[in-house]
């Protein structure tokens, strides 16, 4: 089957990527992109956010444009700002439009928003603003938006550098937030860090990644309406109101997790600081596996038969290489 896969990359013009042991596992799908951040697909179509504003378009050639994006305040220059999260809405095919989620500055301050953006004429415009005015800092932005089997539209929002907004009912920060079929927004989820990736298994669980706050690293299983104890408890500790994650990084390993995303039944976990993928069986909370090589992931992304992530070497946290960032697809 390798035999196969590989004869259809040269075909096609793609190129192979070693591991950090040598092993050919991942092919470059797309290159250059401009600090990607989620992965979307439609039909043989990848569009893909990126944090200076703009969405890359790949196109099944590997060509990669980058579409313009119109919004109603420039993006603010803060540390890890921009153009975050991004899916595209369920209807895309008919409306053409999806929800994103930015970072903008208003009278010396940074705010976080949620916007539906519509493709017209290779631009997106923003065209409604659903969640507005959320405070946040030069870090912990959160910016995950994810639609669940509910087909209603989730986001994680980060705790804007003050641990006690994690704790405070009043405060979307440090929360997993759900826009409901009227458009009102509820707290789904209380206690978090700065929440990252979203996934739903095949049975319809939600689980999210968040930074700890020195290593500590978690993958949670996400309920409604439980409080994930950040800053009150970290890591395994354990006390009662509070929910302990199902994995973490330990306290001396720091894997600063970004999107996650499940295929063939395991837990995708792209991880920045810790420059790998970590493959987590939830069942057992068994990190089976580490993909490195490639530098820091931004995001993971599976169409049910391939394993697509995302580098983000040129965020200005990485070391950049010859055609970075790339979008590639694990050869399994």
């Amino acid at each position: 089957m390798k035999r196969l896969i590989l004869l259809s990359l040269i075909l096609f013009g793609c190129t192979n990527e070693p591991s950090s042991d040598g092993e050919i596992i991942a092919e470059k799908v797309a290159t250059n992109l401009d600090i990607p951040w989620a992965i979307n697909q439609h039909e043989n179509t990848f569009y893909i956010s990126e944090r200076v504003g703009t969405i890359a378009k790949v196109t099944s050639d590997g060509n990669v444009t980058h579409e313009e994006v119109v919004l109603s305040d420039n993006l603010s220059d803060a540390s890890e700002a921009g153009l975050l999260g991004f899916v595209l809405k369920n209807d895309f095919i008919d409306s053409q439009e999806a929800y994103a989620y930015y970072t903008y500055d208003e009278n010396g301050e940074s705010f976080n928003r949620v916007v539906t953006i519509k493709l017209e004429n290779d631009i997106w415009r923003e065209t409604a603003i659903h969640l507005d005015g959320i405070p946040t800092g030069n870090i912990h932005h959160g910016g995950r938006l994810e639609i669940g089997p509910d087909g209603l539209l989730y986001i994680t929002i980060g705790d804007a550098g003050n641990p006690q907004n994690a704790q405070d009912p009043s405060s979307l920060n440090g929360k997993i937030v759900r826009m409901k079929e009227d458009g009102t927004f509820e707290i789904y989820t209380t206690g978090h860090r700065n929440p990252q990736g979203l996934a739903w298994d095949k049975e319809g669980k939600l689980y999210e990644a968040e930074h700890g706050q020195s290593a500590n690293d978690e993958v949670n299983l996400i309920e409604q309406g439980k409080n994930y104890g950040y800053p009150i408890i970290e890591g395994t500790e354990r006390r009662n109101g509070y929910v302990t994650p199902i994995v973490t990084s330990g306290a001396n390993e720091t894997w600063a997790p970004s999107g996650i995303s499940f295929h063939k039944e395991k837990l995708y976990v792209a991880t920045l600081r810790g420059e790998a993928i970590k493959v987590i069986d939830v069942s057992t909370g068994e990190v089976e596996r580490s993909i490195t090589g490639f530098g820091r992931i931004r995001d993971v992304y599976s169409d049910g038969e391939s394993l697509y992530f995302v580098t983000n070497n040129t965020d200005g946290r990485g070391s950049p290489r010859e055609d970075d960032d790339v979008l590639y697809r694990l050869i399994e």
